[in-house]
């Protein structure tokens, strides 16, 4: 089963001169702000993105940044589909808590099941203190943790809150939000001698250079929870993300898995797809798709993550 994780940078559909059309790959493409060439990039966005994603050719593709199942659907059926193929005929997108509205979804090949958002889960659900002067009844996931049992394997789709613009209120919800995931993990697994899951998706943990602390979500991976397979890469060719304010490469896309799986296929080493990123990315000097532009065109901000685990 090969797993896939893509930030594909705020996917939404809006209809436009009564026509349905995509927001490109852009964090600042609304309305308000277009240009005359706006249409055209964002069209070519999405045509990149959906390239990057063919090249994936995984079965599970785990997403963020996606606005609602409408635009899910409407991005597979027009960029995706070849003819009468369906090529992931199992899709979800459910409304998460993102004030833009944008959200975690999944792609699969193959049936999804006992699939449950967390949206709802707050701090008094969990036990866990709320931040300061706020509400134990306030929801935890910035967006949501979205889990759905794919054959043997249970998949936690994850988005946390960016580190910015406060950095030390932004930490405390990354932690809280990585607190949730561990305790709903534990809950969800029990029952269950040596579980195969894997929590997979953006969890904004910037570079460590911009930080001096610990990582945020280090409650995953204390005491061996959890194996970040994407450190199992070189540590110079980790990067999956740059931020254009400083500068920065970091890795906040990760796969998060169980010490089950991690141990089951120890040689399961995540490979990177920055193919749809843009030219102006000096760290890169690999391989792109031959319509990506110095900013735009684009697929996303974000490279695509996947892992191959053979036999499952």
């Amino acid at each position: 089963m090969r797993i896939a994780t893509f930030n594909v940078q705020r996917l939404r559909l809006r209809l436009r001169d009564d026509t349905a059309q995509f927001d490109g790959a852009c964090d600042d493409d609304i309305p308000e702000t277009s240009t005359v060439e706006t249409p055209g990039l964002d069209r070519k966005d999405r045509e990149l993105t959906a390239a990057v994603i063919r090249h994936l050719d995984a079965d599970v593709i785990a997403l963020q940044e996606v606005f609602n199942q409408q635009t899910l659907d409407h991005f597979h059926d027009e960029f995706l589909t070849d003819g009468n193929v369906d090529p992931w005929p199992h899709r979800l997108c459910m409304q998460g808590n993102d004030g833009r509205g944008f959200n975690v979804a999944l792609m699969s090949r193959l049936p999804l099941s006992d699939v449950r958002s967390h949206a709802n889960v707050t701090c008094a659900d969990l036990g866990l203190e709320p931040l300061a002067d706020h509400s134990p009844e306030e929801r935890i996931f910035r967006r949501d943790c979205l889990r759905a049992v794919v054959g043997p394997l249970t998949i936690y789709v994850c988005h946390f809150k960016a580190p910015y613009p406060d950095k030390d209120r932004s930490f405390f919800l990354r932690r809280r939000e990585a607190e949730a995931v561990r305790l709903i993990v534990e809950q969800d697994m029990s029952d269950r001698a040596e579980p195969l899951w894997l929590i997979a998706g953006d969890l904004n943990e910037p570079a460590p250079e911009q930080t001096g602390r610990e990582e945020a979500i280090s409650p995953l991976l204390d005491k061996g929870f959890a194996t970040n397979l994407v450190d199992r890469i070189p540590e110079e060719e980790r990067w999956t993300f740059h931020d254009p304010a400083t500068g920065t490469y970091s890795h906040p896309d990760a796969f998060l898995a169980s010490p089950a799986l991690a141990s089951a296929f120890p040689h399961a080493v995540p490979n990177l797809l920055r193919e749809g990123m843009e030219l102006a990315l000096t760290r890169y000097a690999g391989p792109h798709l031959a319509e990506v532009g110095q900013r735009r065109p684009h697929a996303s901000d974000h490279a695509a993550l996947y892992v191959d685990f053979v036999g499952i």
